[in-house]
């Protein structure tokens, strides 16, 4: 296995040390993941883009079907009377909220919301549909848009319009709904680390930070490579909030009316946000190959010379059949350099250079985005090492983010060590559970509470609210955040 040199960067991306967010613009710009839409805050997901979240989608729709849950489809406009019977849930989101007033040329009787989340609908509908306990539970989930009226947008993070899924559950117990809420958050995490390569902490929100009408909320935090929170996914106990409202009553085994637990969860497209600002480098992407649209991509080299078009041919042809996501580059309007900065930049996991020398030689070179290493393999039976290759790539990305996570979380014991530790990553402290010191936190360095962990791991922490000096109630994790 020979190495080779390093090629040269390529020159059109702002280095992420210089600018991240201009780093991040140029890269989704450049890669044709999305565009900006004509329409204030939205975006326009081209193919290479939508094709990563199908992947997300299918690995993440598989999963929710595993455990029990359906698909449905509900409308996008909401009546505003339903939106008002939850006064927690519409206070949380009227800021946000869009408003459809006028039908053609008429003016319409009740404002309709162009959905911000469903609780609402889906709580409706679920009042209609249950009588007694042998209707439960109710487990469900819809792929769609929402649109919620943000202040400041940015591609894939926070746009005006996103695509998400959202699940909605209801239940006989308060113990069937919890144990669905972390059932849920351990199907996210799942994903996030095993598919998507990004190490995650998971944990409880704090009461400031819970999602409006949630009496618990949960979720997992990634760390960005500018050292910023991302949250990429959440999971919520209603209790019987939503179903109070609502009137969403069932006869119990007992023959006693009692009210449905209702849970909900939700990612969107911020994951895709989430997968470049972890992995990508100042080449572009870098795609973990469990999602990403192509994973190995082969180059025809003297294409014009005997036998290599054909061998390429045959090359995609065998990995194709075997299972592999695959995409043979025979352009011959742009050169061989232009192939590889493209292709680099998109960040496809695997690139299959095969020229004259190659095919005398009975190899292949290849060229894994990962580590940016080239080396040879032989041709045959190359299907059969793809596979070892690319779960070797998949692995070496989730390894490197979470050693740059890892390096970058510090306990801290004094406000003044916290205020370090977020300028670069993640503090871990100590905290009372008071809001007062919540809002301090957040006024004097811009961090906000991320989650307290499961596992409450204290070690570097002191036993004092890092803010206060109160005993402990909890360990959490401040960060700045996106």
């Amino acid at each position: 296995m020979a190495k080779e040199k390093k090629q040269e960067f390529v020159t059109h991306i702002t280095p992420r040390s210089e600018d991240f967010s201009q780093w991040y613009t140029d890269v989704i710009l450049q890669t044709e993941l999305c565009d900006y839409a004509p329409v204030r805050g939205c975006m326009i997901i081209r193919p290479y883009g939508y094709a990563i979240w199908e992947q997300i989608q299918q690995a993440m729709d598989s999963r929710f079907k595993a455990t029990g849950h359906q698909n449905v489809y509900f409308p996008m406009l909401i009546p505003e009377s339903l939106l008002l019977k939850e006064a927690e849930h519409v206070e949380g989101f009227a800021p946000e909220v869009a408003w459809v007033t006028q039908g053609g040329t008429e003016k319409l009787q009740e404002r309709l919301a162009i959905r911000p989340t469903s609780e609402t609908i889906f709580c409706t509908m679920y009042a209609k549909w249950v009588q007694t306990w042998r209707d439960l539970p109710l487990k469900y989930n819809q792929w769609c848009s929402v649109m919620r009226w943000e202040k400041a947008t940015r591609p894939f993070l926070r746009t005006s319009e996103f695509l998400w899924q959202e699940g909605h559950t209801i239940h006989a117990t308060p113990e069937e709904a919890q144990e669905e809420t972390l059932t849920m958050l351990e199907v996210y995490r799942e994903v996030a680390e095993d598919v998507l390569a990004l190490p995650v902490y998971v944990g409880q929100k704090s009461e400031k930070e819970k999602f409006a009408g949630a009496r618990a909320t949960y979720s997992m935090e990634a760390m960005m490579h500018d050292g910023k929170a991302l949250q990429a996914g959440t999971s919520h106990n209603f209790g019987t909030n939503f179903s109070e409202a609502y009137g969403i009553q069932f006869q119990n085994k007992e023959g006693k009316l009692t009210y449905a637990q209702e849970t909900s969860w939700g990612t969107s497209t911020r994951l895709i946000g989430a997968i470049i600002m972890t992995h990508g480098d100042d080449r572009g992407l870098r795609l973990p190959p469990r999602i990403a649209p192509i994973q190995v991509v082969i180059l025809p080299i003297a294409a014009h010379k005997p036998g290599v078009n054909e061998a390429c041919e045959k090359l995609e042809k065998e990995l194709k059949d075997a299972g592999f996501r695959v995409k043979l580059d025979d352009r011959d309007t742009v050169s061989a350099g232009f192939k590889f900065n493209d292709w680099e930049l998109k960040g496809v996991p695997v690139r299959l250079e095969v020229g004259p020398r190659d095919l005398e030689n009975g190899v292949v070179t290849v060229f894994r985005r990962d580590t940016c290493e080239k080396f040879t393999l032989a041709l045959d039976g190359i299907a059969g090492e793809m596979q070892q290759l690319l779960d070797s790539i998949q692995q070496e990305l989730y390894n490197q983010a979470k050693t740059f996570r890892d390096t970058h979380t510090r306990p801290v014991k004094t406000m003044e060590e916290l205020g370090e530790a977020v300028q670069e990553g993640f503090a871990k402290a100590a905290w009372c559970g008071d809001r007062e010191c919540e809002d301090k936190i957040k006024d004097q360095f811009n961090a906000s509470s991320r989650n307290m962990p499961f596992d409450q791991n204290d070690e570097g922490c002191s036993d004092t609210c890092v803010c206060c000096g109160k005993k402990r109630k909890h360990i959490m994790y401040f960060a700045k955040a996106y």
